[in-house]
């Protein structure tokens, strides 16, 4: 059973997706009527959808990109637990960023967006929580898999609207060695499947300009599991995009009974990669 806190980010996210494509919708599809007796008597067409909306093609887009991310929160293995915190300069000085990329894949009003991750995240003074420990080296690394596959309720020329569902997959590792040392040090790894849904808005600023923001959120192997990206996009040649922006990432995991695992983490910090238009 999920707890109300997980309810109500699944419910605030499914929400807001409810309330911004219905909003679009009345836009698109209900003008006012002086706008409806203007284009009677205008030469100007109705906004039309985009040319490719329903072409019958399959398009893909490729997207490698980097997070700059700075971690906090508890990890614990084995029944030892320690907090961390580890900024995006900590991360980068000690060379601990990862493989990140981002694959979609569209025909028609259908979407399959598959988002791949591994980071390497590592503290040098992390501070127990057992007695008589001064302090800890804890290293944890992650793959996140999420693939979703989704419908394209809104889609207009400066207004896209997707309304997703799908899977993110967890593998943890995690090593804690103590300051003065206890045994050899812990380990432990874990691997679990959280059901996440949530939505991406698309909104056009300017012909070679746009804003996307998306989230989701759920839970099933973990207690709690959400995220939230913003991103503007620079149009910088026919077929490739440069993006900038900002992720937040959150997930709570305790393995029970017994608790032998231990992943509370924030994770935050800025996006910087390149959306290749394939086809």
């Amino acid at each position: 059973m999920t707890s109300p806190r997980t309810r109500f980010v699944i419910l605030s996210i499914l929400t807001m997706s409810l309330a911004l494509s219905v909003s679009a919708v009345a836009l698109a599809d209900d003008p006012p009527a002086a706008a409806d007796a203007n284009a009677q008597t205008s030469n100007n067409p109705p906004p039309q959808p985009a040319a490719d909306s329903a072409d019958g093609q399959w398009h893909f887009k490729f997207t490698p990109y980097l997070w700059f991310a700075g971690a906090n929160g508890t990890v614990g293995a084995l029944g030892h637990e320690a907090s961390f915190d580890a900024s995006a300069g900590d991360l980068l000085s000690h060379f601990h960023l990862g493989l990140m990329g981002e694959v979609e894949a569209r025909k028609n009003r259908f979407v399959m967006p598959v988002d791949f991750m591994w980071i390497d995240l590592q503290a040098a003074r992390g501070l127990p929580f057992d007695q008589g420990v001064s302090s800890v080296k804890l290293g944890v690394s992650e793959i996140v898999f999420t693939p979703k596959v989704g419908y394209r309720i809104v889609d207009h020329e400066k207004v896209k609207i997707d309304a997703l569902i799908g899977l993110r997959y967890w593998h943890l590792g995690q090593s804690l060695n103590f300051n003065p040392p206890i045994f050899n040090g812990v380990s432990a790894s874990q691997n679990w499947v959280d059901g996440v849904a949530g939505g991406k808005f698309e909104f056009a600023l300017a012909p070679k300009a746009s804003v996307t923001i998306a989230g989701d959120a759920g839970g099933g192997g973990s207690s709690l599991d959400y995220q939230v990206v913003g991103v503007l996009g620079v149009k910088v040649c026919r077929a490739a995009v440069l993006d900038l922006g900002w992720r937040y990432l959150y997930v709570n995991y305790l393995s029970n009974p017994p608790r032998s695992a231990v992943f509370d983490a924030h994770m935050s910090g800025a996006l910087l990669g390149v959306t290749f238009n394939l086809k």
